[in-house]
């Protein structure tokens, strides 16, 4: 059996709204088999990438080449079928029960002549369980928390089996427990299944200890990529972020750990008074 391609990259890309551009020039390779994760500050063009990596943004410029071949000439199927995305806020029409939006996770692999198979009724069983929301699948997703809401959407995704997955902040609305296993179910796909993972992640301690490859934006470029320990610095911090910070191993992982002082802006108040 042929070898599929699935790297993910994109070429100089610009990308914006209306006459806003919001992303400039950018290239950006994301290593295939690895978990990369994107971290900025608000507005710097991380989601907007992320969108647009998944297809669903149109560049003014540039390319987003999948196994090298230019995601606009892929049929949304097709694309479905390779590449699966979650948005920050997604919504479902009222009264679907989990297991329905499970399983329109399936969509791209069915056909005409056969709806549904034993094959995607294991996947939804599967992603249900792995998601821990296997006890919540005759309820009505408006009946949920915003927390079990995130999880059955996620649950979505691992149900779609894409070999590439992006997720655009998969960790709003959880606990801090609920985060962790989300973080490591992704890790678990990426070790055992070889799936490519990329997030969009706010928490820099979580991103640094999650990431193989990590991507600091600002201002709508790449201002830094690659391991974490290589890439994640105090000056970097404060470029990215305008906050000061101490950025030392983990005790227990050994990752970059950022401890914030104070925002640079703040600093350099107390400085001139």
């Amino acid at each position: 059996m042929a070898v599929i391609d699935n790297s993910l990259e994109a070429r100089g890309l610009t990308l914006g709204y209306q006459t806003r551009t919001i992303v400039d020039r950018l290239d950006a390779v994301v290593p295939e088999g690895r978990v990369t994760v994107i971290v900025g500050a608000n507005a710097c063009g991380k989601s907007t990438l992320l969108r647009a990596l998944a297809g669903l943004l149109i560049p003014s410029a540039g390319r987003i080449l999948l196994g090298g071949e230019d995601v606009r000439g892929m049929s949304p199927k097709k694309l479905a079928r390779r590449l699966g995305f979650l948005p920050q806020a997604a919504s479902a029409p009222d009264g679907v029960t989990v297991a329905e939006l499970v399983a329109r996770g399936r969509f791209p692999h069915q056909r005409f002549l056969q709806q549904w198979s034993s094959d995607d009724a294991d996947a939804v069983n599967g992603a249900m369980r792995a998601t821990g929301v296997d006890g919540l699948r005759e309820r009505a997703i408006d009946e949920l928390s915003g927390g079990q809401r995130q999880r059955v959407w996620i649950a979505m995704l691992l149900a779609q089996q894409t070999p590439v997955m992006l997720l655009d902040e998969p960790t709003t609305y959880l606990d801090i427990a609920h985060q962790m296993e989300v973080l490591e179910l992704c890790r678990r796909l990426n070790r055992i299944e070889q799936r490519t993972i990329v997030l969009v992640l706010h928490d820099l301690d979580q991103a640094c200890r999650y990431a193989d490859h990590l991507i600091v934006m600002r201002g709508g470029r790449i201002l830094r990529s690659g391991a974490p320990a290589a890439v994640m610095s105090e000056e970097v911090v404060a470029e990215a972020f305008g906050l000061r910070a101490l950025v030392q191993p983990h005790p227990v992982t050994g990752s970059p750990m950022v401890v914030p002082i104070a925002p640079v802006e703040s600093i350099d108040r107390e400085v001139l008074e």
